[in-house]
């Protein structure tokens, strides 16, 4: 804060308030080791000026020759400036809520089409289903009672005799409860592979 914000603020003249402060300085100066900064301002007629720019610390010092009422104007504009400081650093460091989400969907997006690269080309039980013209229920009814495969851990797993051929590979998805909680499900999916040997074990022609 400058002195001639102080002066503003306490109602004093700037001249005076300038000889007050190089009176309390050679105390300051002792105790701290250093002088109060001299900065220059234009005045109104364009001249050149010198005026005290001071710390919280220093400015706080200087009120201590203040009066109750000049005291508690000076703490409330720290108040008031550090607060305002803060709000322009949290606005420099922190993007905005839309930039987050855009952040979040590309390091979630890049993430999971690196997780879900062996199930690119795969197919969901409901599409496999449909190409048999039977719903994803009877589907799964269906294969699990052929033994081909059997739930467990609330997904539908390979039987561990076709484990390693190929017919079947894991897709990763995750999304967002409205409280931010993050839900990762992994589930199968049925490789071209799979839907031939699917083929040729239901009997269904669905090339």
């Amino acid at each position: 804060m400058t002195s001639l914000e102080i002066a503003e603020l306490t109602g004093k003249q700037h001249k005076n308030l300038m000889r007050d402060i190089r009176n309390m300085e050679p105390a300051w100066e002792k105790v701290h080791g250093l002088k109060f900064e001299l900065i220059e301002y234009k005045d109104r007629l364009g001249r050149i000026k010198p005026c005290y720019s001071l710390t919280k610390t220093e400015t706080l010092y200087i009120a201590t020759k203040f009066n109750d009422e000049a005291r508690a104007k000076l703490v409330l504009r720290w108040e008031y400036l550090e607060r305002k400081e803060q709000e322009r650093r949290q606005q420099l460091c922190l993007p905005s809520p839309k930039k987050i989400l855009a952040l979040a969907d590309e390091i979630i997006g890049s993430t999971l089409s690196m997780l879900n690269e062996d199930a690119e080309d795969t197919l969901t039980a409901t599409q496999v289903a449909k190409t048999f013209n039977m719903n994803v229920y009877d589907f799964n009814a269906v294969l699990r009672d052929m033994g081909i495969q059997y739930r467990r851990g609330g997904k539908w797993n390979l039987s561990d005799d076709l484990q390693g051929r190929g017919y079947t590979a894991e897709r990763i998805h995750v999304s967002y409860s409205l409280k931010g909680e993050k839900k990762i499900k992994t589930y199968m999916t049925w490789t071209m592979a799979g839907l031939h040997y699917l083929n040729a074990k239901l009997g269904y022609p669905n090339f």
